[in-house]
Formats: C-alpha cells, sequence, structure tokens
C-alpha cells in the first residue's frame, strides 16, 4: 500500500459529494473478506471514582454520590463472571476511572480488601477469573507504568487504552481541562510500553471532542507511527462523541455522518491489517453505512451487561446485530478478546495460551 502523507489524509477526511463514494469504494475494495466480527462480553466496572473530569463523560461519579460505585468486590465481580459464563460469554472487560486508588474512598476500600493499590487488585479479579471460569480477561486500567503493564500481561489476553486525540491542545478545552490523565504524552507512553511488551492492544479516536481535521490526521499518524514499530495494535475504534445531558459538553453537536465515514474510511486505507471498530449502540441508525466505510468489528457486545460507559444506548440483540451485517451483504463471526494473528507466544502468557488451546481454537 502506498503511504499517506498528512496532506493526502486531510484531503480524504474533507472528501464531500461523489468524492465520498468513492472513498467508500476504494475502501472496500481493500477488503479480504466480507467477515464483520464481535466479542461477546461481559462489562464490570470496577470502580466509577476517576481522577480526571472530562467534559464529555457520564461514567464518572464523584466519591460522595451515594449512587457511586467506589469498589465492586470479588463475590459480586465472580457471581457476574459466573453468569457470563454460562451465557458463553469469552471475554471478561475489566475497566475503572483512572488511577481511582489516588482517591481516599478506594485507596480505603482496597486496603479493607488486602490491596495496596488498583493494579494489585485487578490482577486477582483477572486470575481468579481464568481460574474459575472459560472467560478470557480484557482490561482497560487507564494511564499505566510498564511495570504494571508486565504484570497485567500473565493474566489478559489482551488490553486496551483509549488515544481519544493526539492533540495536546485539547488539555486547554472543555473537554480535557480537567483531565490530567488525557494528556496525549502519557497515553502514547503507555500504548508504546504496551508494544515494547508485546501485548495484543485496542486503542482508537474519539471524534468530536473539539478536534480539528488536522489534529485527526495527526492522531492517525500518531497510532500508525507506534504499530509500524511495534505491530502490537490489534484494533481501532473511531467512537462517535454523543451530548448527553448534565455533561459540561450537553450542547456541543456530535460529529456529522461524514465526518464519520470519511473518518472510518481513512481509518481502513491506513491500517488494512487492523480490525476498524465502529461502537453499535452509539449508531443504530448508521450502523450499516459505517460497514460499506470500512469497519469491520463491532465490538464487545454483552448479553448481560449494559455499556455502563453510554448507559443510555443499549447494545443490539445478537439477532438484530446479525439482520444488520447481512442486510449489507457481509456476515456475522463471532471472536475472541485476542484477534487470530495474535494467538502466539510472541504476544501472550503460557496461562492464556494454554485456556485457549484447551477450547482448540488454534
Amino acid at each position: 500500500m502506498a503511504e499517506f502523507s498528512k496532506k493526502n489524509i486531510i484531503s480524504l477526511l474533507n472528501a464531500k459529494n461523489e468524492d465520498i463514494l468513492s472513498l467508500m469504494i476504494l475502501t472496500n475494495s481493500k477488503r479480504d473478506d466480507l467477515r464483520i466480527t464481535y466479542s461477546k462480553n461481559v462489562f464490570l466496572p470496577i470502580s466509577e471514582i476517576c481522577r480526571n473530569e472530562c467534559g464529555y463523560c457520564t461514567f464518572r461519579k464523584d466519591p460522595s454520590n451515594p449512587e457511586a460505585r467506589i469498589l465492586m468486590n470479588p463475590p459480586e465481580i465472580l457471581n457476574i463472571l459466573k453468569d457470563a459464563d454460562k451465557l458463553r460469554c469469552k471475554e471478561a472487560l475489566f475497566t475503572f476511572g483512572e488511577l481511582p486508588d489516588e482517591i481516599s474512598d478506594v485507596k480505603i476500600a482496597l486496603r479493607k480488601l488486602g490491596y495496596e493499590n488498583m493494579v494489585e487488585y485487578l490482577y486477582f479479579i483477572c486470575n481468579e477469573t481464568l481460574k474459575q471460569t472459560n472467560l478470557l480477561p480484557h482490561s482497560n486500567p487507564g494511564i499505566l507504568k510498564k511495570d504494571y503493564l508486565r504484570m497485567l500481561k500473565e493474566v489478559n489476553a489482551s488490553m486496551g487504552l483509549m488515544l481519544e486525540t493526539s492533540s495536546a491542545r485539547l488539555m486547554e478545552t472543555i473537554a480535557h481541562k480537567l483531565s490530567p490523565g488525557k494528556n496525549p504524552k502519557l497515553r502514547i507512553e503507555t500504548i508504546e510500553n504496551a508494544g515494547k511488551l508485546r501485548i495484543p492492544f485496542t486503542t482508537g479516536l474519539l471524534i468530536g471532542i473539539g478536534e480539528t481535521i488536522e489534529e485527526r490526521a495527526e492522531s492517525l499518524l500518531e497510532i500508525k507511527r507506534i504499530n509500524d514499530k511495534y505491530g502490537h495494535i490489534q484494533e481501532i475504534i473511531i467512537q462517535n462523541f454523543k451530548p448527553k445531558p448534565g455533561i459540561p459538553m450537553q450542547n456541543y453537536k456530535e460529529p456529522s455522518l461524514v465526518e464519520m465515514i470519511n473518518m472510518v474510511s481513512v481509518t481502513k486505507l491506513l491500517f488494512p491489517d487492523i480490525g476498524v471498530q465502529v461502537p453499535p449502540n452509539l449508531n443504530r441508525k448508521n450502523a450499516q453505512i459505517f460497514l460499506m466505510a470500512g469497519a469491520d468489528d463491532w465490538g464487545g457486545i454483552s448479553p448481560l451487561t449494559k455499556d455502563y460507559v453510554n448507559p443510555e444506548a443499549p447494545w443490539p440483540e445478537l439477532d438484530e446485530l446479525r439482520m444488520i451485517t447481512e442486510e449489507v451483504g457481509y456476515y456475522l463471526d463471532e471472536r475472541l478478546p485476542v484477534y487470530p494473528k495474535f494467538i502466539s507466544e510472541d504476544f501472550l502468557s503460557h496461562r492464556i495460551l494454554d485456556k485457549i488451546k484447551s477450547w482448540g481454537n488454534i
């Protein structure tokens, strides 16, 4: 594939009229097959406490909020995991706010359970998941030091962190001005460290939070730079900002359909061998268009738990997702939380690899 310059990418992201259709046709000509994948998962928000206060977030709760989930306890987590196991889910998605153990309420809750920090607790939960269920952990723990990533690799099939944007300018805007953890340098460092450790990784961009077309191009090129160096990125999420009542950005416009089509198509052109995901629950009306624009993965779909990051947007039922997919000529295919090309000793711990081998998947 010919290399795309920043100028070329900006031009494609600005496509209009018949150029949009040409872009979609070009992207689809690069497809190897008609498979659209998804992962059957269970979503466990271990803590809703977060040091960041992003202008678009409804996940974070203040510790003083009586409805805040300070810390899920082991019996609660394991009961949910066992229910998911009965439903034949294969992915246990663990997430929490950024560095919640910096907040005293979480620190106290952890110490009552015998843990010094969230990473130690997450390791325990992932370890119990492997011991007591057939699920594979996929953790999204925010920015982490390299040693913590190394520790979690042993008990995770894959991990993830949204880059969101590579633009430091947004740290001065309503989106990120109260969110030290959204500093692109910190997030890039975490993604690169995951590459150094050969951890299969999911990342992505959040579209419509105040970034320019040029900054979108720069963000894509930054992900490409990292993956060209380490080759560990298995999936890129292109997620559209959705205004919600009560958030600081509630009156901001979401990105247009044209913006999203162009973004998805250009991402697939830049990353033909990496999964490109558009969350179907955020795009019920336009989901099929994004398949035709180059998206080839629906991400995690849970028959048991809601999307706690976007609780107002329920997952489609699998029958609906299959209909949406097949109606435009593709077919739905379940995958594991780690993509097939990463199922090897180069990327997975022996514990994860042995579990997958025991199912006969490789």
